[in-house]
């Protein structure tokens, strides 16, 4: 099984992540889903779930192999405890690991400069300068739910199903007309009118 590991902070937004994290824990899949963080402490959701994190950045080794690194959003990316994810983020940057960002931990990312070599997106480009004023990624903002670029996959806060989509893509869990087919489910229903 293949690691994708989920970065949690409190006020982490939950259903950001969720559609994709239900697709890759699937036994099928071949990936098992576990969490990090700062620490060891358990973290609280924006909607109120307590997650106990598998692994922390305390104890973090480059002997834990995974292979991409899940960031979802939420208010904890705006406390600069949590900017220790810098560290995370860069073994990934270096060894070609993908990061899929979206929401405020794609602020977060533009502020420490991940993202003025991809193509990439946010809440919006204005937000994105007013959170993160070290951002210098203008010419490479894309205004779209989701976009992927080499090892980044970034997503606004509304656009859930389409990072999952790209993530799925990425992984080649889902591919083509199935992957098309499973966006087409969870965005129009089961009733089509």
């Amino acid at each position: 099984m293949k690691k994708v590991l989920v970065f949690i902070t409190d006020g982490f937004a939950d259903w950001e992540a969720s559609y994709v994290t239900a697709e890759l824990n699937k036994p099928e899949a071949g990936f098992q889903v576990q969490t990090i963080a700062i620490d060891k402490n358990p973290k609280v959701s924006m909607g109120g779930l307590t997650v106990l994190p598998d692994y922390s950045l305390q104890e973090f080794s480059s002997k834990l192999e995974f292979v991409m690194l899940i960031m979802p959003g939420g208010t904890g990316w705006r406390e600069e405890k949590n900017h220790q994810a810098k560290k995370l983020v860069n073994f990934c940057f270096e060894r070609n690991i993908p990061v899929a960002a979206i929401c405020d931990a794609t602020t977060f990312l533009g502020n420490y400069g991940f993202l003025e070599q991809h193509k990439h997106t946010g809440n919006s480009l204005s937000y994105l300068k007013e959170g993160a004023p070290n951002y210098r990624g203008d010419e490479n903002y894309i205004e779209e739910q989701s976009v992927s670029d080499g090892c980044l996959i970034t997503a606004n806060g509304s656009g859930a199903l389409e990072f999952s989509r790209d993530i799925l893509n990425k992984l080649s869990v889902l591919k083509n007309e199935e992957l098309e087919e499973w966006y087409d489910l969870f965005k129009n229903g089961f009733i089509k009118r």
